[in-house]
């Protein structure tokens, strides 16, 4: 079923439902920060984490100075600096409710206040962390992890949670290896220190699992590798309907250019393989895709275009 033509009725009970507790509820907030749609009979909410601002050789590090000044001239981009959105996505299928990545949380040290809104965000949506049951990480990223980390949450969260997460992950960074990534100074550090955390406090939730695992009716996790040795996707598939969410397979620039490598990458060789067989996956299907840092909401379908493939957002339906 087509995203722009899907059961406007439906749209609007699901819509009521996420956001009834936040009626009356003060924001300050005028650009909107979450947009709801349903995957056959699953609810699905994407919501934003705010923006990241980084040095804007990151999107392809081994790319020709020139041909990358050019494309972000093309784009009506800035030459040095890059926002990347963050995304995470909310779902509800078979009576869970499951977080997808958790976003950045805090860290005062690398200077991100534009960045780290999710739980606010979850709150201001109407979502209780009490009522999530599961968390699907699809890699352990601070950026994925970090709002679990963030004062408070973990005592909001209800004791039998799941979190879901590949076990080549969790065993990564046990000794992670940055010697093929090119990231800004500070950012290793915090990493390492975000997932050492990260598994310190939530061993007893971690369920791993090594290639494929259902987490709720029509809601399937797939390690790929690449950008991080356990990194993975999540398909979302319900009454004909599917859309993946893609985590950091796909970044904005990697639909012209796929085999740009992205500063983050661990396997930045691996990780272009990963993106260009996903892609090709999306474009032969014609399925949704939502990813964390492509711009909010992210919704859209890919299109092959020459020996490359071309991003077709959708239209916003309210």
């Amino acid at each position: 079923m087509n995203h722009t033509t899907h059961n406007t009725q439906q749209e609007i009970n699901m819509s009521l439902d996420m956001t009834a507790h936040s009626v009356g509820s003060k924001t300050d907030e005028l650009v909107p920060s979450r947009y709801a749609l349903k995957v056959g009979e699953i609810d699905v909410l994407v919501v934003s984490d705010g923006v990241l601002p980084l040095p804007a050789q990151m999107l392809g590090y081994n790319a020709d100075p020139a041909v990358r000044a050019a494309w972000l001239k093309d784009m009506f981009l800035p030459p040095d600096a890059f926002d990347w959105a963050l995304n995470a996505v909310v779902v509800r299928s078979g009576g869970r409710t499951i977080l997808i990545d958790a976003g950045l949380g805090s860290d005062p040290d690398l200077h991100l206040p534009r960045a780290g809104q999710l739980i606010k965000r979850l709150d201001a949506a109407g979502i209780d962390l009490g009522s999530v049951t599961d968390v699907v990480l699809t890699h352990m990223h601070m950026d994925h992890v970090g709002g679990l980390l963030v004062d408070g949450v973990k005592d909001r969260l209800r004791p039998d949670l799941l979190i879901h997460v590949a076990a080549a992950e969790v065993k990564f960074w046990e000794a992670p290896d940055f010697s093929h990534t090119a990231m800004p100074p500070g950012f290793p550090e915090a990493l390492r220190s975000a997932a050492k955390r990260f598994t310190k406090e939530y061993h007893n939730q971690l369920r791993q699992f090594e290639e494929e695992h259902e987490v709720a009716p029509g809601v399937v996790v797939r390690r790929t590798g690449g950008h991080t040795p356990g990194h993975s996707v999540v398909r979302l598939a319900s009454g004909g309907d599917a859309l993946t969410f893609a985590g950091d397979a796909v970044f904005t620039v990697g639909f012209e250019q796929p085999d740009w490598h992205n500063g983050f990458e661990h396997d930045p060789e691996e990780a272009a393989r990963v993106r260009v067989r996903l892609l090709r996956e999306l474009a032969e299907t014609g399925e949704m895709l939502v990813a964390t840092h492509l711009p909010f909401p992210s919704i859209g379908r890919v299109a092959v275009d020459g020996d490359a493939f071309r991003w077709v957002p959708a239209f916003w339906d309210y």
